[in-house]
């Protein structure tokens, strides 16, 4: 009698458990202390850098301290002690993706943030998931356009943890029973059109009456990329993809608009191209009087969107002097995205919660990558 009071007393905490998902937001982060950009960039070299460029574990230390004295100087000394927003906008993302959600699920859903290369980390993040007992994890990288090579970080990372606590040989003792991943967002619909219609809605408020359409150069940024990568797909077919389609619900009024890949140039790798002040350069060729430019593959703003046009435009305005240059935002915590976020997660988290929670029904839909 006492063994089957303890199964009644525990079995509804495992029911409960089954019964709710943890949505983990990853991210790059930015690190809020210029002591910390060893650490960060050591991490870039692992997950990033390392992919297409042979590098030794060895080497990672001493590639992280390099970087973190490029680093300093970039945001230290050129551009003023510069700190970036991700962060803190990066929270505002979740909070309001938790809120739709929540909405919607109630307290069966509960979304973390976890960044790559900074606290809070994704490890320790999936630990604390871990530690809370769910046992469903929908995995949804946030800040730029996914794709396998970006992407993979946050699985990556992941399966770090899932291997540390669970043997990979006993599948049954892992503790999560399903797990599933939200792919690129650079060929949903819904995205594309917010993108076109904040891009008009801008385009109107800045320059209605000041310059015809043909005279509005508008240069749609995304994260470049090398061209090969280790067995990975670049961001580069995704963002080229969501490119096309933000641009054909533009051109017809607007027809100076131009890709602009932001890279980080590496000796001895070709970077997509044309790069942001190529781009501009082409619409200036062709008549524009005024330059726009808008993050397209990102959907928080960071040093990339900030601090790299900013430099581009300073460039060209030394060059052009007679072209007006504008940079905007990035969607951010625009209430519009964060609702259309909500619906991407919203067919997992209905999969998942809806699946036999028998044991004898999940051993064979453990790790339920999707």
């Amino acid at each position: 009698m006492i063994i089957n009071h303890q199964f009644q007393a525990t079995q509804p905490v495992e029911n409960q458990n089954s019964q709710r998902v943890a949505v983990l937001l990853a991210g790059y982060g930015e690190v809020q202390s210029y002591r910390a950009l060893s650490v960060y960039n050591q991490a870039a070299t692992k997950y990033i850098a390392s992919q297409f460029v042979p590098i030794p574990e060895w080497l990672y230390p001493l590639a992280g301290w390099f970087l973190a004295l490029q680093d300093l100087y970039n945001f230290g000394v050129k551009h003023d002690h510069f700190m970036s927003p991700e962060n803190e906008i990066f929270e505002k993302q979740r909070l309001g993706i938790e809120e739709q959600l929540q909405h919607q699920w109630g307290n069966r859903v509960q979304v973390f943030k976890g960044f790559y290369f900074c606290q809070p980390f994704v490890q320790e993040v999936v630990a604390d998931i871990i530690e809370q007992g769910f046992q469903n994890l929908l995995i949804y990288p946030m800040l730029v356009v996914d794709s396998a090579f970006t992407g993979k970080i946050a699985v990556e990372q992941v399966n770090e943890v899932i291997a540390a606590t669970a043997s990979v040989n006993e599948p049954e003792h892992s503790t999560f029973k399903t797990i599933r991943y939200i792919p690129a967002f650079a060929t949903e619909p819904t995205y594309i059109d917010l993108m076109a219609r904040r891009i008009k809605e801008t385009l109107n408020q800045l320059f209605v009456g000041r310059f015809f359409q043909s005279q509005i150069g508008i240069v749609l940024t995304v994260h470049g990329g090398p061209e090969k990568a280790q067995g990975l797909l670049t961001g580069v077919i995704d963002g080229q993809a969501l490119y096309d389609g933000v641009q054909a619900k533009l051109q017809h009024q607007y027809p100076l608009v131009s890709i602009g890949w932001v890279n980080h140039d590496t000796p001895f790798i070709n970077w997509s191209q044309p790069n942001l002040k190529q781009a501009a350069k082409s619409l200036i060729t062709a008549g524009a009087q005024t330059i726009l430019f808008k993050p397209l593959g990102w959907v928080t703003d960071n040093y990339e969107t900030i601090l790299d046009v900013e430099d581009a435009i300073q460039s060209l305005q030394r060059q052009y002097p007679t072209v007006t240059y504008t940079r905007l935002d990035c969607v951010n915590d625009d209430p519009d995205f964060l609702k259309i976020a909500a619906g991407w997660a919203n067919p997992h988290i209905e999969a998942m919660l809806s699946m036999p929670q028998h044991h004898e029904h999940i051993k064979t839909r453990r790790l339920d990558f999707d």
